[in-house]
């Protein structure tokens, strides 16, 4: 069982940066790695951005500034793009992300991150400008992720909006399942299905 997936109720890291693809979320270089260990993958989340090149931290990247913190990444439009690796969800998840809001999302990584326990919130162009004005007017403000009700509520402004999620996926994040335990957990009416039909 992973963790149960309810509301989400967090400070933001804002990163109003479009089209942040795979590549630069996990660099290419990282990805010998074939086991999941959450804390390298997260330790190397946004590495080139985050370090210069001789390994010294790059204070003006947001992740390194202490003002900004929390459970959810602020990303700006067509997060996720380039190649379908799933080691950058692994990075996001592994870092402490538990939601990432953009107005779009690259297909394949929206699902990865769905598989990893990382809900991707869909929004539109104005309420994610709004969502950026609010942090960094107060890095302190909250914003509200309600799964159940999916809902999005920026508790600076108190506007909240709608978003979709496929209904198999919502189940499994409130339930903290994986593909895996589902299937353990149906395995009765699997069972069943199959009896029936030979």
């Amino acid at each position: 069982m992973k963790q149960k997936f309810n509301i989400i109720t967090s400070t933001c890291v804002p990163l109003p940066l479009e089209n942040v693809d795979t590549d630069q979320i996990i660099p290419a270089r990282f990805l010998k790695a074939t086991t999941r260990e959450e804390k390298f993958f997260g330790d190397n989340l946004f590495r080139d951005w985050r370090y210069r090149p001789d390994g010294s931290l790059n204070e003006d990247f947001v992740l390194n500034n202490p003002t900004f913190g929390g459970q959810i990444l602020v990303a700006g439009k067509n997060f996720g793009s380039g190649s379908s690796r799933e080691h950058a969800a692994w990075a996001i998840a592994g870092y402490g992300f538990r939601v990432v809001v953009s107005s779009f999302f690259a297909d394949i990584h929206k699902n990865n991150e769905l598989n990893n326990f990382v809900l991707p919130v869909v929004v539109s162009e104005g309420f994610l400008k709004e969502l950026f004005d609010s942090i960094y007017a107060d890095p302190k403000m909250e914003v509200e992720v309600n799964l159940p009700e999916q809902t999005i509520t920026n508790k600076a402004t108190g506007k909240s909006e709608k978003f979709e999620i496929n209904a198999y996926k919502k189940h499994c994040l409130m339930n903290g399942l994986d593909d895996i335990d589902f299937l353990v957990e149906n395995k009765d009416k699997i069972e069943r299905f199959e009896q029936q039909r030979s």
